[in-house]
């Protein structure tokens, strides 16, 4: 589909100006969230070499799950043939990925053998206003997984840090179709159902609240910016990460970007890239890699890894 000609003055120039994004990439209309995710979770189980009933545990990050109930997380446990697993959904929206590894990470803690299959998935494209240009040429649909479980020592997630800002819950969100606003004639016609944002309030947030945020998971491991060999942000706009890089001291960095194929999908967008510099062979054992994901809520979360293989 070619989007300026459903988005008013949505001129190719200026979104690649604006945003540095130059394609997105929208779900089929007959696919939802757990479509998506059942095929990266497909895609993660072959990489990993697991079969699905291994799984103990399936976490999907979503905030565009196919509905408000059942959670997505049972609906892929059906697709892909994960039987044994107990599932669940987290909401961070697009920080959703790291809160998601956060949780895995505890779990296997607590039981060392379990095998959690994470995945992320977000189609925006469903609650876009697309009248609405400052919204609407940002988002794209994706998805993303991966299977955690125990590695050695020194190797995979080192630390997290996650954050939220309930006072800031105003900037983004959908007004409608929860229990405060249920789904009507009415709240249809007032367009509560679409994804709003105040752009220049969450570009605030993010330069005042991510860099001490990365800046705090750093130091409480002994380490400095300098160390850090690849970021991996939430690809949100590619103007504010340049920002972000330099506010966070990151120069030195390879910082990973996927936002001009596929445009922000959401909290899939850290798996994305991750796979997406994995698969291209940026990353080496040994390599330090930061994530750093910030969205709705608004909520942060960050996470260090040592890639192992």
């Amino acid at each position: 589909m070619d989007l300026v000609r459903r988005v008013p003055d949505a001129d190719p120039e200026w979104v690649s100006q604006k945003t540095l994004i130059e394609a997105r990439r929208f779900a089929a209309p007959a696919e939802a969230a757990s479509d998506l995710a059942g095929h990266a979770a497909r895609a993660a189980l072959e990489d990993a070499g697991v079969a699905a009933a291994e799984i103990d545990y399936i976490v999907v990050s979503t905030s565009t799950g196919d509905s408000p109930q059942p959670p997505t997380s049972n609906l892929v446990q059906n697709l892909i043939g994960a039987d044994r697993a107990a599932c669940f959904d987290v909401n961070a929206v697009c920080a959703g990925w790291v809160f998601a590894l956060g949780v895995a990470n505890g779990l296997v803690a607590t039981h060392p053998g379990a095998l959690v299959l994470v995945i992320a998935a977000d189609i925006y494209s469903r609650i876009l206003d697309f009248g609405d240009r400052r919204t609407a040429v940002l988002f794209g649909d994706g998805a993303g997984a991966a299977v955690v479980g125990a590695v050695p020592d020194g190797h995979g997630i080192l630390d997290l840090d996650l954050a939220s800002r309930g006072e800031a819950n105003g900037l983004i969100y959908v007004r409608g179709g929860g229990s405060r606003r249920p789904a009507s004639p009415e709240t249809v016609a007032a367009g509560d159902h679409y994804f709003r944002m105040n752009g220049r309030g969450v570009r605030d947030f993010v330069a005042d609240a991510v860099p001490p945020a990365l800046e705090r998971l750093l130091a409480r491991n002994q380490m400095k910016a300098g160390d850090v060999d690849h970021f991996v942000p939430h690809q949100a706009n590619g103007i504010m990460l340049r920002e972000l890089v330099t506010a966070a001291g990151f120069e030195n960095a390879r910082t990973h970007l996927t936002l001009e194929r596929y445009g922000n999908v959401g909290s899939a967008s850290l798996p994305v890239t991750l796979d997406d510099a994995n698969r291209a062979g940026a990353l080496r054992p040994g390599d330090l890699v930061l994530l750093a994901g910030f969205g709705g809520g608004m909520s942060m979360g960050a996470c260090l890894l040592r890639w192992g293989r």
